[in-house]
């Protein structure tokens, strides 16, 4: 269906900038589809502006709003139990298989979470591609989120060539993986059988030979580590707390480690923090978790 508005006729070499510049000034109709006009292309805006003339345009076909709900790979995890918008969310992406729905938190002492499928095959499992990393995935053995993706190329761009990384929660392998690129060692860590074998399988596709996969329970590896690490990686939100004392301990001074938690209110965590030898720390806000709630990181350089 066509609809006759104000257009600016633009040479289409320029078209995608002018396009931005318009739509950055709230200037640009975009319930219309631009138009060509030989090289020039014509683009619809919702005022009489300087140079425009009347033209028509096709109208852009309606998007039906999604529901809410994280992409993982394959699978899109539903923040409300719907099943119909489940199959509509499935038709709109072909590179779907399933659409899950938790049933619990994340919970116990692997962290994981249990699930029921609204649509499509009845799996948690699944691959996914992270900045030019492949992960093997299953959620029902160990939690993963595609969200902390930026973050993972943050503590990337931080490191030094060579380090040697201690990840204390490590489950699939994200950060372990991520950082892999710029250590010279990464040693992952997790008490979760379900975790390290996905971890193991992961270290394998990425060729990552100098990640060492430690089944283990984190308060109990200083005695079995020979080495101190120049960065330790804490992603464990909801308990990482208690296992400071083993962070600080096997962190060399002047290196840092970046403990990540849950908090309700600003450098909740601080206290408790700098009850160990800081010479500095650094409070980041990573995302919203729930009403009140959100997940944050402190970045700490040892003293």
């Amino acid at each position: 269906m066509e609809q006759d508005q104000w257009a600016l006729r633009v040479p289409r070499s320029r078209g995608e900038i002018e396009r931005q510049r318009l739509a950055r000034a709230g200037l640009l109709d975009q319930s219309l589809r631009p138009g060509i006009d030989g090289d020039t292309l014509l683009i619809p805006v919702v005022a009489e502006l300087e140079g425009a003339q009347r033209a028509s345009f096709q109208r852009r076909a309606r998007t039906p709003e999604l529901p809410r709900h994280e992409l993982i790979g394959g699978i899109a995890v539903m923040l409300e139990e719907n099943p119909a918008a489940a199959e509509e969310l499935l038709a709109s992406r072909p590179s779907l298989h399933t659409v899950l729905f938790p049933v619990s938190d994340v919970e116990g002492e692997y962290r994981t979470r249990r699930f029921r499928a609204l649509a499509g095959k009845d799996t948690t499992r699944t691959t996914c591609t992270e900045f030019g990393k492949r992960f093997a995935i299953d959620l029902a053995e160990a939690y993963f989120s595609a969200r902390l993706a930026t973050e993972r190329q943050r503590i990337v761009s931080r490191m030094g060539e060579g380090e040697r990384v201690l990840d204390l929660f490590a489950g699939v392998g994200p950060f372990a993986l991520s950082l892999a690129d710029r250590a010279s060692l990464v040693v992952a860590v997790d008490i979760n059988p379900g975790a390290v074998r996905l971890l193991v399988q992961n270290i394998r596709l990425n060729r990552a030979g100098n990640v060492l996969p430690f089944l283990a329970d984190a308060s109990r590896v200083r005695g079995a580590l020979p080495w101190t690490f120049d960065r330790i990686v804490m992603n464990h939100p909801t308990g990482a707390l208690p296992f400071l004392r083993e962070a600080f301990a096997l962190c060399r001074p002047g290196g840092s480690i970046h403990c990540y938690v849950l908090q309700e209110r600003e450098g909740e965590a601080l206290p408790e923090i700098r009850g160990y030898p800081v010479k500095e720390v650094c409070e980041r806000y990573v995302r919203s978790y729930s009403p009140g709630k959100w997940h944050a990181v402190y970045d700490i350089v040892v003293g």
